[in-house]
């Protein structure tokens, strides 16, 4: 799956289970870590879990495993490495407090209108 079709299929995924403020930023030619961030909020700790687990699921159905992930314990900002595309969902204080949409500012940020294609389930 090329990299910008798995951050659109991810972003599905969280907006599907109900995620809050989807981002996806085009952060490939300014680092090696990642062509795409996609970052999401869950509205409590249970839920950023909920979001996580998801992803993991439905990317493992589609056979796309993760190499690393970090925060899963914690459920108050958890990272999902899946190569090129990096996924982080936060708890909303964290993600205020480590601010990326802000520390990488000069990514640029992919059209969300694809989440508005399809009606939510």
């Amino acid at each position: 799956m090329e990299s910008l079709e798995l951050a659109k299929t991810i972003a599905k995924i969280l907006d599907n289970k109900k995620a809050q403020d989807i981002k996806v930023l085009k952060v490939r030619d300014l680092t090696v870590l990642a062509d795409y961030f996609v970052i999401a909020s869950g509205g409590s700790t249970t839920q950023v879990g909920a979001l996580y687990d998801e992803v993991d699921f439905q990317m493992g159905e589609k056979g796309i495993e993760k190499t690393r992930e970090e925060g899963a314990a914690t459920r108050n900002w958890i990272l999902i490495d899946y190569g090129a595309v990096v996924v982080h969902i936060f708890y909303p204080e964290a993600r205020e407090f480590y601010a990326l949409e802000r520390m990488w500012a000069d990514a640029d940020p992919v059209d969300m209108s694809f989440l508005e294609e399809e009606p939510k389930a």
